[in-house]
């Protein structure tokens, strides 16, 4: 899956929390600290960081995405951690799980390994 289409998948689940524009703008407005959802901008470009992404265009693999969201999972779960930010970040690592387990399943009913 490529990044642009794990921003989508993950909007899918949580609309109007993830996009701000298509995928790229999306990803150019959290970069410039200017995404509509502070939060979601910094997990946005936690994940495309963290795993040295050149663009959306590239590959990530489940993996890479809940690693490079470790710390700041972490982050939240502190106890003077605001609560409505601990739950953003639980909703977008179930969603991860979920647009990979989709991936996975639509693979295999396509006759291709996932």
């Amino acid at each position: 899956m490529t990044f642009s289409e794990l921003l989508q998948q993950l909007e899918k689940r949580l609309p109007g929390q993830v996009l701000d524009g298509s995928a790229a703008e999306t990803l150019e407005k959290a970069r410039a600290g200017k995404h509509r959802h502070a939060l979601a901008g910094k997990i946005i470009v936690d994940l495309f960081e963290k795993n040295g992404l050149a663009d959306a265009a590239a590959p990530i693999s489940r993996s890479q995405a809940i690693t490079a969201l470790a710390p700041i999972r972490l982050e939240f779960m502190k106890d003077d951690a605001p609560v409505d930010g601990f739950r953003l970040v639980e909703k977008i690592v179930h969603a991860i799980d979920g647009a990979f387990n989709d991936e996975a399943l639509r693979q295999k009913a396509e006759g291709k390994a996932p």
